[in-house]
């Protein structure tokens, strides 16, 4: 079969349940995986302080994207039929217009506060851009998601590829032409999310014209304001306070000390979460539509639960050991000497990420139980640990203060939240932490290895990672039975 019609049979509809999330999570595979690829030529080309400038943008817009639709982009496939939910976009597609504006206005009056407050003048060119990419995030997740709703999965994967290859390739030509600032990494993100929301609309529009412009109507715009308000006036603060929580410690580190240590959390974040934050997303998705049905059949969920658990250990405990022992070795030889020091915050932070995988995906069970107001408390006790943490090491001047008690206080709110969600389920704690105690058992030989090979025989990074590689080998291929069953039990 030709390309083209590899591509169309990949981007049709699909009734498929397993089908849709296998095309969800190659799509966000490939486009990471390029990024991955490219990362120790782009590392070598652009300053620690480059990637701070861009990571502050980014923290910023994530923000304001949280509310840039005022998320009414989760109410369109709420509608029964199109006619109405094409009027939902609609009014999505209004509340970007209205946010754009209003980014613009808080940059153009308050632009020397925002600078004062993150401790960052490097970002003063560049502050003007925030609107623009406001106003293309909120377009490609209002879009997404009619997307999502006319079930073009496969379009959404293909289309994250176009723009992955599109972002890499143009910062690695600007990057050789000698245009290193942090303002080229900010413009090549942009490019991406314009990529993105062009081709979907594109698309959309191509297949869905004539729905729209029969349908959507003043009327039905302001219909759907009225409907769907909850979400502006409640779910708002909760998927506020969350990203706000996800971006903090760029804003605050860049506040207490410089653009350089924010490249180097930056990095280091991108490196330790990422993977496992495209396999976790997956499965969130998965799990919910899953703890749904068995609430419904069985009245809990608890054989799921400790089925997720003990798998999500299984993956989560190894990789993020050997970050723990050898992440400096690592991003110097993947990414150069000078990012040495992102891998000393990785070392740091890799026991937070190994709690944060493992109960990431239960916290869809507080919406299976209709527990959002328990949600959003764990979303403010987790805002408020990270800002203490942040805070502590910051008027002491420690770095290595702020991410130790970050990644402690970490620890301890996700662990509570694995509690909770445990809880809710009805699973059976004790085999779950029994079975935490047995995989943490399992990566005891690897932290005698990678700690005889470092601290005993005193080798250099190249031997070390060449260890550390060989283990999880040698893993992966122990356990590759458990892994082929845990991924076929929860795509069937």
């Amino acid at each position: 079969m030709d390309v083209p019609h590899i591509i169309a049979s990949f981007t049709k509809p699909s009734a498929s349940f397993s089908g849709n999330v296998l095309k969800l999570v190659t799509g966000a595979a490939m486009a990471q995986a390029l990024g991955i690829l490219v990362s120790p030529i782009i590392t070598r080309i652009f300053a620690p302080e480059a990637y701070g400038v861009a990571a502050l943008f980014a923290s910023i817009t994530a923000i304001m994207g949280v509310i840039v639709c005022l998320r009414y982009e989760l109410a369109i496939m709420l509608p029964k039929t199109h006619e109405e939910g094409a009027n939902v976009l609609a009014v999505s597609l209004c509340s970007v217009l209205l946010i754009t504006i209003f980014s613009a206005l808080i940059v153009i009056w308050g632009s020397d506060l925002i600078l004062h407050l993150i401790n960052a003048p490097e970002l003063k060119n560049y502050l003007w851009l925030i609107p623009v990419a406001v106003f293309f995030s909120g377009v490609s997740a209002a879009l997404n998601y009619w997307n999502s709703r006319t079930k073009h999965f496969g379009r959404l994967s293909v289309i994250q590829i176009i723009s992955s290859i599109t972002t890499q390739a143009t910062k690695l030509t600007a990057g050789f032409a000698g245009f290193v600032s942090g303002g080229v990494l900010i413009l090549t993100s942009m490019l991406g999310s314009m990529v993105t929301a062009g081709a979907l609309a594109g698309q959309i529009w191509h297949d869905d014209k004539k729905l729209f412009i029969s349908n959507v109507q003043w009327q039905g715009i302001a219909d759907g304001f009225s409907r769907f308000r909850k979400f502006p006036l409640i779910d708002t603060w909760g998927g506020l306070l969350n990203t706000i929580s996800w971006q903090l410690p760029a804003l605050m580190l860049s506040s207490f000390f410089s653009l350089s240590v924010v490249g180097f959390y930056a990095l280091g974040l991108t490196v330790i979460q990422r993977p496992l934050g495209i396999l976790s997303g997956a499965l969130s998705q998965v799990f919910y539509q899953r703890a749904c049905d068995e609430k419904n059949i069985k009245g809990d969920n608890a054989e799921l639960v400790e089925n997720l658990m003990d798998k999500l250990m299984l993956i989560g405990i190894v990789p993020t050991t050997i970050l723990a022992m050898v992440g400096t070795e690592l991003f110097t030889v993947v990414f150069g000497g000078r990012w040495a020091e992102s891998g000393r915050y990785t070392q740091i932070l890799a026991p937070w990420i190994l709690f944060w995988f493992i109960s990431s995906p239960l916290s869809a069970l507080f919406f299976v139980y209709e527990r959002q107001g328990a949600a959003l408390s764990v979303h403010l006790v987790i805002f408020l640990t990270r800002v203490i943490s942040l805070y502590i090491g910051g008027i002491y001047q420690n770095i290595y203060l702020a991410l130790g008690l970050f990644s402690v206080t970490g620890i301890a709110a996700y662990a509570f939240v694995a509690a909770w969600n445990i809880r809710l389920s009805r699973a059976n704690g004790r085999r779950i932490l029994l079975n935490f105690f047995k995989h943490s058992l399992y990566s005891l030989p690897i932290l005698l290895c990678l700690f005889l090979v470092k601290y005993t025989f005193h080798f250099g990074p190249f031997i070390i990672l060449s260890s550390a590689l060989s283990i999880v080998t040698f893993y992966l291929i122990a356990f590759r039975n458990k892994y082929i069953s845990f991924f076929f039990a929860f795509t069937k």
